[in-house]
């Protein structure tokens, strides 16, 4: 039984550490966080950036794994730690961190999307280099079907709701 349990986290771990890799490289090739540096002009604080990215992957796989322990806000509202108004103090709360927490995945969304147009850029280059001269049109439309196909099929079976095909 143990043995069983020690094997599943041992693959759970690593499952982990891969898909975080996977993340990580493409953060990485797109070259985002240098790049947030120097539009900022802190390139010397580097490595706190990459360090708040990491934290922040952090936090949110063990919030995602372990999302009982995330609840504050029923922890807040069953001890009516706020007296009276804990309903209406809280949802305001709640709120005021939802519009802070959008606007920064926000701004991440649309920087990440930006770099990756930018990297997309290196595709023709790329293509002269390995001599690949032909075809590549149907290369880039190609990828760009199969990743609409696999949005419809996200949508239209509603996988976002249950986590599953």
């Amino acid at each position: 039984m143990y043995l069983k349990q020690i094997f599943l986290a041992v693959v759970g771990i690593s499952f982990g550490v891969f898909a975080a890799g996977g993340v990580f490289t493409v953060l990485i090739s797109v070259g985002l966080i240098p790049r947030f540096a120097g539009k900022m002009h802190v390139s010397r604080k580097v490595f706190l950036f990459e360090e708040a990215v990491v934290c922040g992957v952090i936090a949110g796989t063990f919030f995602s794994v372990f999302d009982r322990y995330g609840r504050i806000g029923e922890f807040v509202r069953d001890r009516q730690l706020l007296g009276a108004a804990t309903e209406v103090v809280w949802d305001g709360i709640g709120t005021a961190v939802i519009m802070i927490f959008g606007l920064f995945a926000g701004i991440f969304v649309g920087c990440l999307a930006l770099a990756i147009a930018e990297m997309l850029d290196t595709i023709p280059i790329f293509a002269r280099r390995i001599g690949f001269r032909h075809g590549l049109g149907i290369v880039v439309l190609s990828i760009a079907l199969g990743k609409a196909a696999g949005s419809f099929l996200y949508f239209i079976k509603a996988v976002y709701l249950h986590g599953g095909m």
